[in-house]
């Protein structure tokens, strides 16, 4: 009799220890609906799935590790969230603010809170212990508070972004140390101070997008040390001085955009036979005659020089580049006519208008 009642116990003693195998840990369980409790969205019932006592199974936005059990991904975009659930309305807020209970989720690898509108209060400093972490992003919201100064302690970090919220304060001293750190976007903030000299550290940053801020200060000639770069977008802030002719010779750049700052001096004549392919530099206090210094490596999709105190006469060397989708010279002090057989003749008025003296196509001719 006792052999007969000891094997269902064995088996619901096996069952109950699957069980607990499979489920979320009490505790991070615990921690979640802290997280959840600091959060309050009521347009499309985001949190109407935190239910039960596996968090690692259906409850939107989470995911475990397979092994450990452990909460690994907070994924909580409200954009994506909106095209699934075909809403044809304005996707509402979620307000609140991220509660330092998230810290307690000790495995976490991503945090992804985006696009809510209306989620305040500061970035939990604790969240540069979760040495775990490899892309935090907290876009679209509005946070305000400094950038955790501790942020190096994050090894692991590949994606940072906190674009589009109230962020002041200065960029972290210890940010250079996230040797792996590939994408940094800090645009649309209050952040100030200068571009540190040691962001060129980043050795393998790939995208830097600092735009809409009010960094003040020269672009330090570090950055170009930076061989992975294929973005840097510093424009719409306070930045003044010259810009460093070694950015043109930059291995991989792509896009530069400097526009609606403070920066003197002349063009460079290196970022004209560079692999930049879209270059905004408008909206400065640039003086000098453009470079003729345009060749067969000069292939831009778009190029906007705008808005300065450039002079003289439109370089012939232009002519000799490769390709030339948009360019923009209009409200500076060019003079003369414009090379034949550019490709320029082809482009709008608009172009090169609130100049001094310029002409031939598209304009009147000379």
């Amino acid at each position: 009799m006792n052999q007969i009642l000891l094997l269902p116990l064995t088996v619901l003693l096996l069952l109950a220890a699957s069980s607990i195998v499979q489920s979320c840990l009490p505790s991070e369980r615990a921690a979640l609906l802290a997280f959840k409790s600091a959060l309050q969205e009521s347009h499309v019932g985001v949190f109407n799935s935190w239910t039960g006592n596996d968090c690692c199974n259906n409850w939107f936005g989470v995911a475990c590790d397979q092994n450990s059990r452990q909460i690994a991904i907070i994924d909580l975009r409200a954009g994506t969230l909106y095209e699934t659930m075909e809403k044809a309305h304005r996707p509402g807020y979620m307000t609140g603010h991220i509660s330092p209970e998230i810290c307690k989720l000790t495995r976490l690898s991503s945090i992804i809170i985006t696009d809510w509108k209306a989620i305040s209060g500061e970035i939990p400093h604790c969240i540069t212990t979760l040495t775990y972490l490899r892309i935090i992003d907290l876009a679209g919201n509005r946070l305000s508070g400094n950038l955790p100064s501790n942020i190096g302690k994050l090894q692991q970090l590949m994606l940072l972004s906190v674009a589009d919220n109230l962020i002041t304060g200065n960029i972290p001293v210890t940010l250079p140390s996230v040797a792996g750190l590939t994408h940094l976007d800090l645009r649309n903030n209050e952040i100030t101070g200068p571009i540190p000299q040691w962001l060129g550290r980043l050795k393998i940053l790939s995208r830097a997008l600092l735009s809409g801020n009010k960094i003040s200060g020269p672009i330090p000639s570090s950055i170009s040390s930076m061989s992975r770069l294929v973005d840097l977008d510093l424009s719409k802030n306070e930045l003044s001085g010259p810009i460093p002719e070694s950015l043109g010779r930059m291995a991989v750049l792509g896009t530069l955009k400097l526009d609606m700052n403070k920066l003197s001096g002349s063009v460079p004549a290196t970022l004209l036979v560079s692999g930049i392919t879209d270059l905004n530099l408008s909206h400065n206090s640039l003086e000098g005659d453009i470079p003729d210094s345009f060749g067969a490596r000069s292939y831009f999709t778009s190029m906007d020089l705008s808005y300065n105190n450039l002079k003289g006469p439109l370089p012939k060397s232009i002519s000799l580049a490769s390709y030339i989708g948009y360019i923009d010279l209009s409200h500076n002090h060019l003079c003369g006519s414009i090379p034949s057989y550019s490709g320029l003749e082809n482009m709008d008025q608009s172009s090169f208008a609130n100049n001094d003296c310029l002409c031939g196509k598209p304009l009147k001719a000379c």
